[in-house]
């Protein structure tokens, strides 16, 4: 792999004395997210493959172009999994891609988020150095952990030349309640189960119907589900496969205004919103297609102590992300210039002036 990373090098070298941007990305299957990719087509697939997969020890590591399947096959195998659930949307995603977007899928709110679970990663910068940060075990570090840093960050920094992920086994048994409730019943009532020894794993709610997935030991999800109660749900495997992946219905509707995401206090009442909502990570993470107006969703949002992203269609020519505050936005130059002094790494990918 050593000739594909001297090509990089090359790459990066030309297009920072030609001051042309590189639009880094593997399979573009997340080419939607953000605001709209600029510059020169750059392919990370070449770099591919599994380095070392240690399955007693919780951890993989694989290069950047590696597809999201190839890791879940081998996982699979040994009946473990990537707990955050990463959504692929397109089934030429890629393990780079899984960190650069930093997407969490329906087991995010009792499992951790995607960068929870980054463990080390190597980087090559805007000089072509190749830079090393964390490892393959869990530990703190001064300053800045780099290596979760990169999660989220939309190949603004550099290229991912690798990463090591932490993955956990699967449960031994699962299964999926049905619950019918109102909007502000199924927030109560999801707050109140999470403060109480479930083995809750996902949860979704969506006109006036509430889905509770349980998994763990057998003894501790058959428990559960005898003292909720609620109806048991076939082929929810489907089901919550459609929720990562955006295929369920609610997900079809006319992308004209937008799907706003919206990350909350899970406590917070139903919003005063115009449109359709559907509520995940037991009422933290909620989706909302609106025609409201965005500065009225941002302010109400806000207010009420969250942030938002316009997540799918509607008007991109303005932020697509909460905008920084002024502390956290010199921190984001900062890192910017020093891992990419030139800018030409996804310029303006998550925001204009980055």
């Amino acid at each position: 792999m050593d000739s594909v990373l001297e090509k990089f090098r090359q790459r990066i070298h030309v297009a920072t004395i030609e001051q042309k941007p590189l639009c880094i990305q593997g399979s573009g299957s997340k080419n939607w997210y953000g605001q709209d990719p600029l510059g020169e087509f750059f392919d990370t697939r070449e770099y591919s493959g599994i380095i070392a997969y240690e399955p007693t020890e919780l951890v993989i590591t694989a290069r950047c172009g590696t597809p999201l399947a190839e890791v879940t096959a081998a996982l699979d195998q040994q009946h473990q999994m990537f707990a955050f659930e990463p959504p692929h949307f397109g089934v030429g995603a890629t393990i780079g891609g899984v960190v650069a977007a930093g997407l969490s899928g329906p087991r995010r709110a009792t499992a951790g988020a995607m960068r929870d679970f980054v463990l080390g990663a190597s980087l090559m910068d805007g000089h072509g150095a190749v830079l090393n940060f964390g490892g393959q075990v869990m530990k703190n570090v001064a300053g800045y952990d780099v290596s979760r840093l990169l999660a989220g960050s939309m190949g603004c920094l550099g290229i991912i030349l690798d990463v090591s992920i932490k993955v956990l086994p699967k449960p031994r048994a699962e299964t999926t309640l049905a619950f019918a409730l109102s909007e502000s019943d199924a927030i109560r009532r999801m707050n109140t189960w999470a403060g109480q020894a479930l083995p809750i794993s996902a949860s979704a709610w969506q006109v006036g119907r509430l889905m509770l997935r349980l998994s763990g030991a057998e003894a501790a999800v058959r428990a559960a589900k005898q003292k909720l109660g609620g109806e048991e749900v076939a082929d929810a495997r489907i089901y919550w496969a459609a929720i990562r992946e955006q295929q369920h219905d609610f997900f079809a509707q006319d992308e004209e205004h937008g799907l706003w995401r919206l990350s909350l206090p899970s406590t917070t009442p139903a919003l005063r919103l115009n449109g359709k909502t559907l509520i995940e990570w037991g009422g933290a993470q909620r989706w909302l297609f609106s025609d409201e107006k965005a500065q009225t969703i941002r302010d109400l949002v806000n207010h009420v102590g969250g942030h938002v992203t316009l997540f799918r269609g509607g008007d991109r020519t303005s932020n697509i992300f909460t905008p920084l505050s002024l502390p956290i936005k010199k921190i984001h130059h900062h890192l910017k210039k020093s891992f990419d002094p030139a800018g030409i790494f996804n310029p303006g990918r998550m925001y204009s002036d980055l």
